[in-house]
């Protein structure tokens, strides 16, 4: 246990770092950016919660270079989008492996 808890302090730092340095002030008029989760589903911190932050952390980095790049509108469009897909995707395969283990996310229904 004491190896995850190393690693997760070691991955931490450079995922405050990256995260700071995403141009969020960027995004296109009218984007809508999905959710990045800031807890863990339930409290609980393992392997998958690890496993979300370095994918967000990844498609962060990739953001950031693919707008850097960028040379016209469409271009920082596509990055955006990319970015949405793959956060999608790091939030859908997070939940997933959560259900496995016995963890649901929660949900709010409001009416009957």
């Amino acid at each position: 246990m004491k190896k995850w808890t190393t690693l997760a302090a070691i991955l931490a730092l450079p995922a405050t770092v990256a995260v700071a340095a995403v141009p969020y002030d960027a995004m296109p008029p009218g984007f809508e950016a999905p959710h990045i989760r800031t807890a863990p589903i339930a409290g609980v911190v393992n392997q998958q919660w690890y496993n979300y932050k370095a994918d967000i952390l990844e498609a962060e980095k990739e953001l950031t270079s693919d707008l850097r790049r960028a040379t016209d509108r469409e271009d920082r469009w596509d990055a955006w989008d990319e970015w949405t897909v793959e956060v999608v995707d790091a939030d859908k395969d997070y939940v997933k492996e959560m259900r496995k283990k016995g963890y649901r996310a929660g949900r709010v229904t409001v009416g009957s």
